[in-house]
């Protein structure tokens, strides 16, 4: 697991910096260093010229980074490259550099006519001993090709390179090619010999056949491979929505066409306006990366406009792309640790538990199911947390509102369901999701005293009240148990995202009247159709710390962790790239919903965050998490901005 944080200086590259050769966009650009100094080398696009370049033209540009901070800010933009051979005449775009054997080759595509196509888009090559005189500059392939990558040292005794092959005539590939001498790779019978064996020196990261993907970074070398960055467009061509996302590769040391790690899906996709609004809208694509320390930082640019940078740790990313990597969450041996038993009220399932810690007793307020379909809430107690010692023969809660009796089909869906707990002074408030089986779900609040809850005299629930507006499909809620600002915080789950709002008092007559986003879901991943909270989110001494669930295009359930800001919970601070736990054993797979692990309640002991789940909406689980390591992936330190 690991998270991906965007700099604040974001974006770090836009038109405004620069003079008229980069008026329309500066993107795409390749880090390097030069001594103590550090540049970007970019592609910069000037604006329409309606006599020679309709779209613009490219060139490559030059900046040097002003502050050596991690923020830091890029400065003294000059024009590196203008294309003046045939071959490249229309236009040099999208620059990786590398530092090979004493000079930095800058490898680019070059435009040789207009309008573009496969026959006139192909790699070329500049070299230059300064980055400030290009000393030669060569045409590469004599195919249609972009994007290509030369290794910072020789592979087995070979100059390694990785490119992108037939881009704009695909499927494409990603090429990889060695040779003992640079001017082999602008030797034409060199790539003729390569070509006609091609299926024998490519890999095809691409997951079905309507993707694409491109060569992004130069490869960095690592203890576990050679990483390289790299851009996946989900559906590229048809299947499904269209989706430019960053991912990455490991490559084997000795042999890179051997693939041995990957990320699991999307490290970024568009998020922020930078990334969404520009030239070609929703569109990120990584064209750099640099290692500063453990410091992963990740160069892309914002719809083909401006150039950002988003970082991220290392050792956690590595350990994340590993072909069999663990899961944070251990699940308990005993699993599943409620299931449905004789009761008529609870006959068909018992999921989806909320959690308090009181008294030395876990105590467990889960969804109980009767044939019917009808949903009560029944409760549990263990010493440790696994091993159930005390579980009642009869409903702790139970509908008692108009808003949540059946109205509609005698056995359909109805009654008070996935139930979130929390102390707040000396009282047990439960807010709840409550249905009637025909008017959309609404989140319902009832409160108890905490002696009484302790003491289990459940018959003295406060009469419930809804908190959320008529007509509205509104679900996982929860209060947070500190008023922010004078205020009662709600967070709750509206159409696909997590909202908030906040109270001055819980009592009947107010209802929320905002949804102020905080968690969206995020395309082409794990969580893309819809997110929402799991329990009450954890107060720790680096912000909040919330589980939540996300769900794919497939339906699949997931949970991951997010952070919020201590003082300002509206904030998101950081987020796991990668879920804690997905479903894997067959309570989670098979049930009334195939393929669901769905939370509504963790606690902390000793260090470990017990998190209670319900299993493919028929039973419930639980899985551990080391607190310290998830706080650590969630905010590490190198990663301050």
């Amino acid at each position: 697991m690991y998270v991906v944080k965007r700099s604040k200086s974001n974006p770090i590259l836009t038109p405004s910096m620069v003079g008229a050769w980069g008026k329309k966009g500066v993107f795409n650009a390749s880090p390097i260093k030069r001594g103590k100094n550090r540049y970007l080398v970019y592609r910069a696009q000037s604006g329409p010229d309606p006599l020679f370049a309709p779209d613009g033209l490219s060139t490559l540009a030059i900046s040097k980074k002003i502050s050596n901070k991690f923020g830091g800010t890029f400065g003294e933009h000059r024009r590196l490259m203008v294309g003046i051979e045939p071959w490249e005449r229309y236009g040099c775009e999208d620059p990786r550099v590398t530092y090979f054997e004493g000079k930095y080759l800058i490898c680019y595509t070059a435009l040789g006519g207009y309008p573009f196509n496969a026959g006139n888009i192909k790699v070329a090559m500049a070299l230059s001993k300064d980055l400030s005189n290009i000393d030669e500059r060569h045409l590469v392939t004599p195919f249609n090709a972009k994007a290509m990558a030369i290794f910072p040292e020789r592979i087995g005794g070979k100059i390694t390179a990785i490119l992108s092959v037939h881009t704009d005539e695909p499927p494409t590939r990603m090429g990889i090619v060695q040779c003992d001498k640079l001017e082999e790779l602008w030797d034409e019978n060199f790539w003729k010999t390569w070509h006609e064996n091609i299926k024998d020196n490519v890999i095809d990261p691409r997951r079905s056949e309507q993707d694409h993907v491109e060569v992004g970074s130069v490869p960095i070398k690592t203890d576990k491979g050679w990483l390289l960055i790299y851009s996946h467009m989900h559906h590229r061509f048809g299947g499904g929505d269209l989706v430019f996302a960053v991912e990455a590769l490991l490559l084997d040391l000795k042999n890179p066409l051997k693939v041995v790690g990957h990320t699991r899906g999307p490290i970024l996709v568009p998020q922020e306006s930078y990334e969404i609004y520009g030239l070609a809208g929703k569109s990120i694509f990584p064209s750099g990366a640099e290692l500063v320390g453990q410091r992963l930082d990740i160069y892309y640019s914002g719809s083909d406009t401006v150039m950002a940078r988003a970082s991220l740790n290392l050792p956690d990313l590595l350990t994340a792309m590993e072909l069999e990597r663990p899961e944070l969450g251990v699940r308990a041996k005993t699993n599943p640790i409620i299931i449905p038993q004789g009761n008529t009220w609870e006959a068909k399932a018992t999921f989806n538990p909320a959690a308090l810690d009181l008294a030395g007793s876990v105590r467990l307020f889960y969804r109980a199911m009767s044939s019917d379909n009808t949903s009560v809430f029944g409760y549990a107690k263990s010493k440790d947390g696994e091993h159930i010692d005390v579980r009642l023969s009869k409903p702790a809660y139970v509908p008692r509102a108009d808003f949540e009796q059946k109205k509609g089909d005698a056995h359909g869906n109805s009654g008070c369901e996935d139930p979130r707990l929390v102390v707040i002074g000396k009282e047990v408030v439960m807010t709840y999701t409550a249905y009637d089986g025909v008017l959309p779900p609404r989140v319902a609040l009832s409160r108890i005293n905490l002696d009484d809850f302790t003491h289990e005299r459940f018959d003295r629930w406060s009469k419930p009240f809804l908190l959320t507006p008529d007509g509205v499909d509104d679900k996982d809620a929860c209060i947070l148990p500190e008023k922010i600002n004078g205020e009662f915080m709600l967070l709750h789950r509206l159409g696909h995202q997590v909202c908030a709002d906040f109270f001055p008092r819980l009592e009947e007559g107010l209802t929320a009247k905002r949804c102020i986003e905080i968690l969206s879901p995020r395309p082409g991943g794990w969580d893309s159709e819809r997110v929402g909270l799991a329990g009450v989110p954890i107060k720790t001494k680096y912000g909040w710390l919330a589980i939540y669930h996300g769900i794919s295009k497939t339906m699949t359930y997931r949970l991951g962790a997010a952070l919020l800001d201590l003082d300002d919970p509206t904030r998101l601070v950081a987020r796991t790239v990668d879920p804690i736990l997905e479903p894997k054993d067959k309570y989670e797979k098979e049930g009334q919903v195939h393929n669901v692990i769905f939370s509504a309640g963790a606690i902390v002991r000793k260090d470990e965050l017990y998190i209670y789940y319900g299993g493919a909406d028929k039973v419930s689980a639980l899985a551990r998490v080391p607190m310290k390591r998830l706080l650590e992936i969630l905010c590490p330190k190198n990663l301050a901005d």
